[in-house]
């Protein structure tokens, strides 16, 4: 049984809540143990969400934070922090995950930039074709359109 499924017959129990009542003030309904892979969803939920929070931090060459990250550092702390140990370098990364295709990704997975074989570039995936990326020397955190196809995709385990 989904999540979705089990909507209904918690709004019954609880009585006062309803869809309307979640859906006006954001809410969200969590059901414990409602996706059998909940434990990796979580995890790149939280290091997405962790990202995010960092949004207008500065660059800056071989950061890792909490202030200032360079790309494979925002990506080390965030999964870090969501409770996973990622290498310190983009290709390192590539390296630890597991490969998938671009029809296979997900918010949170990693998206790793390359030049034929070498990977200098990693971002985490936000959904709708968007990364959260710290890009280069004088640029902040942000979210930003994926502006190439040369990229691979790594789910981290």
């Amino acid at each position: 049984m989904t999540a979705l499924n089990r909507v209904p017959s918690l709004l019954t129990r609880a009585g006062t809540a309803s869809v309307l009542t979640l859906a006006a003030v954001g809410g969200s309904l969590v059901v414990p143990g409602a996706a059998p892979d909940a434990e990796a969803a979580t995890l790149a939920a939280k290091a997405l969400n962790v990202a995010a929070s960092k949004k207008g931090s500065p660059y800056q060459w071989g950061a890792t934070g909490p202030r200032r990250f360079d790309c494979s550092g925002l990506t080390l702390y965030s999964y870090k922090r969501a409770g996973k140990k990622l290498p310190r370098t983009a290709a390192q990364q590539y390296n630890k995950t597991r490969h998938i295709s671009a029809s296979s990704r997900k918010r949170g997975d990693l998206v790793f930039f390359h030049s034929g074989r070498n990977v200098y570039h990693v971002g985490i995936y936000a959904g709708k074709g968007r990364i959260w990326h710290s890009p280069k020397t004088g640029d902040v955190v942000k979210l930003q359109k994926i502006w190439t196809r040369t990229v691979w995709y790594g789910r981290v385990r």
